[in-house]
């Protein structure tokens, strides 16, 4: 049998979603089953002064019309999903936004009915009386002097600094040789997973249980959240994450919804469910980036980096669930994989009347990246350098490594890259793409109408921040193992790669594990899925809970077999004597005879089952690097996509095929960041761009094909040498593009300071330079 760890095996979930057996929330139904739709802000400012239930409560089919005085333990704010530090100011998230309204779309009310139709109707005939107040729509708007505060007790809309420093960056830049800078901003964008948000919330009657089922990202979070707001105990509700259509950081936090439903239904002795209208995503589901940074770059006359300086805003709209987790992520990405011996860094963290900012795909990455990568092409052209080579000339190399940047993560330690030979990948890339024929393309192109631009970008990404993650493995008598995770999947194929990691310890098939995820009744402890954090912190405790589980296989079958453990082989669902293949026993004979073990009794603890979790010490640090080709057209603006090859060092990868599909996932999405998405509000905080007419992702057509190299430098973090890659493709598309575009453009001197580059933004730069 081939090892599981290691292959490329098809993925095991598969079948069931293509077949149409996927288990998603609105798939679900339950006797008595309510349905909820909730009455939201038309304004992103105003104070309530009067909510009218009579009328909705009197229509057809509609059990209850909640207000925050029907729901009094609704009165708590939500907890966010990771606090600020202490120097900031408190912005306390209320579940029901009265008095005070700080976004369109907040919730102020919610109706109950027998069809979600019937109470999509009365929420329409809720009257609530507003005062509307002036509003700060954008983050340059907020932070303008006498600008409207979203809360009247700061002083101002800076809800604090995230600031760091590396050497001596005042006199890096002062000495340097040459300097180039630039005021660069990304765009806040959707997550727009295919699935929006749902939630079914089943209450128990004989032991006053919740049953919640969301496609969450973060049940356990979620689970706190709910019994803190009820007074419940966290054993007395359970989260089960369903099968989701996409996450991407969008459905990792509590909402106020997943605080009103288990009120609603714990109060009505019925379940309820609720699925967000595609509508009310775009007005509530959280965005991210939205970043703005004015940057300065240092250079010696032969291209090595001296310093680098940013300055930035970060608007997190009304709330801070992630308190300065993206503004920090930004900071300890920004030196990349280059040698930066000094370094500051100043986030200002504002909060405006917008819909609040949770993590997207990425988190800070992107935004670091972008900036860096920017600079890096910029000082190529001044210093007269090929952008490849100013990046080599700049690359730590493999004798710096460990290397440690100054800086420290946000979990406390010192950011410290696992070993690994940045140059060696950084060429591995060039040559896959075939950089110096497509440059010889962009030369023969250059005076067409369709000129040429090659792009590059490079990073290192933070993956697999802890604290933990466990899993509990389980061998029953008819040979079959269970796997029980606390992470849930939103398509990273954990069903799969989970599987091939006990499938390796065990010596079975992994058709023969089935992974069981997210269940807080079956695990009691777990975090949740992202940051690029599963496979490197679950993976090691499948792994070591699987490796107990042989070692009590192994026992069990000595006792049988009259031979030491030592001797014992797990292979093809079996375990024989070694050199012995016919002295042989099937794994469900021995689950079976693991309940009446001498050897295990005298260990204390019978069965073949075994539960363990994994910490790390801190993250693990994954390099990458993505170029492209592209085409611009000169009469209109539009960029065409050439050709793209990403690379990525993810460690000892688990299923090669799953690391390429992540790959491809997140450059799609990058692109889309790139050239086309942008959630745009005007200065009154009004969303303009509320449905895929006017938020433009990016379609099949627009998409090159995707190349991918897979580079293995194994990490020492953890016994598997596994590194992250779910978040890896989207960190350098945005600076990629926006590099070949200038890139194509550079005779002509158009400059491009942001993305999203739509094709008027493209051709108002060339017409600037006209």
């Amino acid at each position: 049998m081939r090892t599981p760890f290691g292959s490329s095996t098809r993925r095991k979930e598969d079948y069931r979603f293509v077949t149409g057996d996927g288990r998603y929330v609105d798939d679900l139904r339950v006797p008595g089953m309510l349905h909820a739709a909730f009455v939201r802000s038309p304004h992103a400012h105003a104070r309530v002064e009067r909510i009218e239930t009579a009328e909705a409560r009197s229509m057809p089919g509609v059990a209850a019309v909640f207000t925050l005085d029907d729901l009094p333990e609704c009165k708590r704010p939500i907890p966010p999903s990771i606090p600020g530090p202490a120097s900031f100011h408190d912005a306390p998230q209320p579940v029901f936004a009265v008095p005070i309204v700080r976004y369109a779309g907040e919730v102020v009310a919610v109706v109950i009915a027998e069809t979600p139709y019937q109470a999509a109707d009365a929420a329409e005939s809720v009257t609530v009386a507003y005062t509307p107040l002036p509003a700060a729509g954008t983050a340059e708007a907020a932070l303008e002097p006498g600008a409207p505060r979203v809360f009247d007790a700061w002083p101002d809309n800076v809800a604090g600094l995230s600031t760091a420093s590396v050497g001596e960056p005042a006199q890096a830049l002062a000495g340097a040789d040459v300097v180039v800078e630039a005021r660069l901003g990304l765009a806040r964008v959707a997550g727009a997973p295919i699935e929006p948000r749902g939630i079914l919330v089943v209450p128990e009657r004989l032991d006053g249980r919740l049953t919640i089922w969301a496609p969450t990202q973060s049940p356990y979070g979620l689970r706190a959240a709910v019994a803190a707001a009820l007074g419940l105990t966290e054993e007395s509700v359970r989260v089960v994450s369903t099968d989701a259509g996409g996450g991407f950081g969008i459905k990792g936090h509590t909402y106020s919804e997943d605080i009103i439903l288990p009120a609603a239904a714990r109060r009505l002795g019925r379940p309820v469910k609720w699925i967000e209208t595609r509508r009310e995503h775009f007005l509530t589901g959280s965005p991210d980036r939205g970043q703005e940074h004015a940057a300065r770059l240092g250079l010696t006359g032969d291209g090595a980096i001296t310093g680098i300086e940013t300055s930035f805003t970060r608007d997190h709209g009304a709330y801070l669930p992630l308190g300065e987790v993206i503004a920090r992520n930004t900071i300890n990405h920004l030196p990349g994989p280059y040698r930066v011996p000094a370094l500051r860094a100043t986030a200002t963290n504002v909060v405006t009347h917008t819909l609040f900012c949770g993590a997207y795909r990425g988190s800070g990455r992107p935004e670091a990246a972008f900036v860096m990568e920017r600079l890096l092409d910029r000082a190529a052209r001044t210093l007269k350098l090929d952008p490849a080579e100013i990046r080599r000339r700049n690359l730590i190399r493999p004798d710096e490594m460990p290397y440690r940047t100054g800086l420290l993560y946000r979990d406390g330690t010192p950011v410290q890259y696992d070993p690994a030979d940045y140059p060696a990948a950084f060429d591995r890339l060039l040559e896959a793409f075939d950089y110096a024929g497509w440059r010889r393309r962009q030369a023969e192109r250059r005076e067409s109408r369709h000129p040429i631009g090659i792009g590059l970008a490079a990073y290192v990404q933070g993956t697999g921040v802890g604290p933990f993650e466990g899993a509990d493995v389980r061998v029953d008598g008819g040979g079959n193992v269970r796997v029980f995770i606390g992470v849930s999947s939103q398509g990273q194929a954990h069903e799969t790669t989970m599987a091939q990691i006990a499938a390796a310890e065990l010596g079975v098939d992994p058709e023969q594990v089935a992974v069981v995820a997210a269940d807080t009744a079956a695990l009691p402890f777990g975090n949740g899925t992202g940051g690029s954090r599963v496979a490197a912190n679950s993976g090691p405790a499948v792994a070591r809970s699987a490796r107990e589980v042989a070692m009590r296989a192994r026992r069990v079958a000595a006792e049988l077999l009259e031979c030491s453990p030592e001797d014992i082989v797990l292979a093809g669902g079996r375990a024989h004597v070694a050199g012995v293949p016919a002295r042989a026993l099937a794994l469900g004979d021995l689950a079976r005879a693991a309940a009446k073990s001498k050897a295990l009794a005298r260990e204390g603890t019978p069965g073949l089952q075994a539960c363990g979790y994994f910490a790390p010490e801190s993250v693990t640090f994954a390099f990458g690097a993505q170029c492209c080709a592209l085409e611009v057209d000169l009469d209109t603006g539009a960029v065409r996509l050439l050709r793209w090859v990403a690379a990525h060092d993810c460690g000892r990868p688990i299923n090669p095929m799953v690391v390429e599909g992540q790959l491809h996932g997140g450059v799609a999405q990058g692109i889309g960041t790139a050239l086309s998405e942008a959630l745009l509000f005007d200065a009154e905080g009004q969303l303009l761009t509320g449905s895929f007419m006017d938020y433009a992702l990016p379609l099949a057509a627009d998409l090159p094909p995707l190349e991918t190299v897979i580079l293995a430098y194994p990490s020492t973090r953890n016994d598997l040498g596994i590194k992250g890659v779910g978040e890896s493709g989207i960190i350098a598309p945005a600076a990629a593009i926006a590099n070949a575009v200038e890139d194509a453009l550079a005779d002509r001197g158009a400059e491009l300071m942001g993305v999203p580059l739509t094709p008027s933004r493209v051709w108002a730069a060339l017409k600037e330079r006209a």
